[in-house]
């Protein structure tokens, strides 16, 4: 049996080209359902691999190659411009896992190091946002102990941007 070893680590400039690629496979599927938003949505996505504002940018190496990654964000008014959401804590945005390395513990592994790092920086809380369209994404963030937090939702136009939280300190999630 190959042994394969995944190691979770900040990214580098040489990470950018295998990034884009990992974050167009992973949000690809939702192409079709977006429609004449999709390509809005993509740009937005491929301009976040340059963007200023996160305080971390992770990713997951297997064997050498990038198959996932994470922004890791200090405050909703870096994350999203939108300093009335009032979170003044970490909030993950665009986590990504490569469609041949899904079901495989990447975006576990990536959202513990989120967990790990907002620990580090004094946070009891990590924060993330999604949408229905996202169910698969919606399922991991809840066995991993994520739950809705309400009262730091938005619209996205038609869409409720859903807010999940993770108690850091309730959590054996590590």
């Amino acid at each position: 049996m190959a042994q394969h070893e995944l190691r979770i680590r900040d990214a580098v400039v040489a990470d950018k080209e295998p990034i884009r690629g990992v974050l167009l496979g992973a949000y690809g599927q939702y192409e079709a359902p977006l429609a004449d938003k999709w390509p809005a949505y993509r740009e937005s996505i491929l301009a976040s691999v340059e963007g200023d504002g996160p305080r971390a940018r992770i990713v997951a190496e297997w064997n050498g190659r990038i198959a996932g990654s994470a922004l890791l964000f200090d405050s909703s008014e870096a994350a999203y411009g939108l300093p009335e959401l009032g979170i003044n804590g970490p909030i993950v945005r665009l986590l990504g896992v490569s469609p041949d390395f899904r079901g495989k513990g990447v975006a576990t592994a990536i959202l513990g190091e989120c967990a790990r790092r907002s620990r580090e920086w004094g946070s009891d809380s990590l924060h993330l946002h999604t949408s229905d369209i996202m169910a698969d994404a919606v399922k991991l963030y809840e066995r991993l102990g994520f739950e809705r937090a309400r009262d730091k939702e938005f619209n996205n136009g038609e869409t409720l941007v859903k807010c999940y939280r993770l108690r850091l300190k309730e959590t054996a999630f590590h």
